[in-house]
């Protein structure tokens, strides 16, 4: 539905460009004002305020970016949006000392590479877009609140996925403070690191295999839709295998990254968290696979709610309680219990599904 497609694009092109509207009146008018909220100092406030300006300025780029390569990838050229990826990347790397040292530009050098990098990956996602097999056009609308609407009912799942690392880390954060101190929370920041390295794996695979079932699923082909879910789960379970096998054969090793003081009570906090943190990847990398693919076949409730009950609910909720049960190490297995619980809800929703007539292929 070419025409369809376009109207898509362009409304959400349109709509990135508007919401980051905002953004850069804020970054025009009171930067300072910003990180004296978030609690910056004098000095802080003296170095950040440049950098911050900068960013914000940028918040068209960053925003139209995942718009470009989004529907690049949807449109049958997930290598083109691969390589922008990776060139805007390494041109943020690359030019963050450039701009910094060479060019004597110090934050605002840094902050520019990084504002400069999303317009570098939209530029080569437009060589697609020019090319002669794309399927989706430039075609400028009026913003329209009914397809705006549309788009979020499905990408909220996505959105509360994104969100949810800041609000996680804001809960554990502020239990382990109260429970164990500073050292505790030390111990979390590995923990984080180490998993957001493993989120973002079990991510690439959903968003690879989300274009390849919602293109199947659009064309009628239940069969294939059914085998690529299958296939999808199946890579998950054996990534979430290697994943847990990595952290539980080297956790000290692992540490040794993040410790170079060699503090032992970090790295008696930070080994037991590890471990009983990481068993939660025995479901997490199949829940994001689910509701991704729930997203994929327009089911959107089942995703939305797949994305609160791990990113939001379930976390929280097992968070407080269990720490309260178990004190420190009731916090590190939050994690795995609410996975568990969302893998539960999504199986009784999908069912649900089932029963009143909606094809179901889990």
């Amino acid at each position: 539905k070419g025409k369809n497609a376009d109207c898509y694009f362009g409304q959400s092109l349109m709509w990135s460009i508007l919401f980051s509207i905002p953004f850069v009146l804020c970054g025009i008018l009171f930067p300072a004002n910003i990180l004296k909220i978030l609690g910056a100092d004098a000095s802080l406030v003296k170095l950040g305020t440049v950098y911050l300006r900068i960013v914000l300025l940028g918040s068209p780029f960053f925003m139209s970016n995942h718009t470009f390569t989004a529907f690049t990838r949807n449109d049958d050229a997930p290598s083109r949006a691969m390589l922008a990826s990776i060139i805007g990347s390494l041109f943020n790397i690359v030019f963050d000392y450039i701009f910094m040292f060479p060019m004597k530009l110090g934050f605002a050098g840094a902050a520019l590479a990084t504002a400069i990098s999303p317009a570098i990956t939209m530029a080569i996602c437009t060589t697609h877009y020019l090319g002669k097999k794309n399927h989706v056009g430039f075609r400028w609308v009026r913003p329209s609140i009914r397809h705006l609407v549309s788009c979020c009912q499905l990408g909220i799942s996505a959105f509360v996925g994104e969100l949810s690392s800041a609000i996680i880390t804001i809960i554990f954060n502020m239990l382990l403070l109260g429970i164990a101190g500073n050292v505790s929370v030390a111990a979390y920041g590995v923990v984080a690191n180490l998993s957001l390295v493993a989120m973002s794996i079990f991510n690439g695979l959903a968003q690879g295999a989300q274009p390849l079932i919602s293109k199947s699923y659009g064309e009628g082909q239940r069969d294939h839709v059914k085998s690529l879910l299958r296939w999808s789960l199946i890579a998950s379970a054996v990534l979430e295998a290697v994943t847990i096998l990595v952290v539980w054969g080297f956790t000290d090793n692992l540490i040794a990254v993040f410790n170079s003081e060699n503090n032992q009570q970090l790295l008696d906090y930070a080994h037991v968290g590890l471990r009983i943190y990481f068993l939660g990847f025995l479901f997490a990398g199949i829940n994001i696979m689910l509701v991704a693919y729930f997203s994929a076949v327009d089911r959107a409730v089942p995703a939305i709610t797949g994305s609160l009950m791990r990113g939001v609910i379930a976390i929280a909720i097992s968070a407080v309680i269990l720490s309260r049960l178990f004190g420190i190490n009731g916090v590190w297995s939050s994690f795995l219990s609410s996975e568990i619980i969302t893998f539960v809800v999504l199986l009784v929703l999908a069912k649900a599904g089932e029963k009143r007539g909606l094809k179901n292929e889990i």
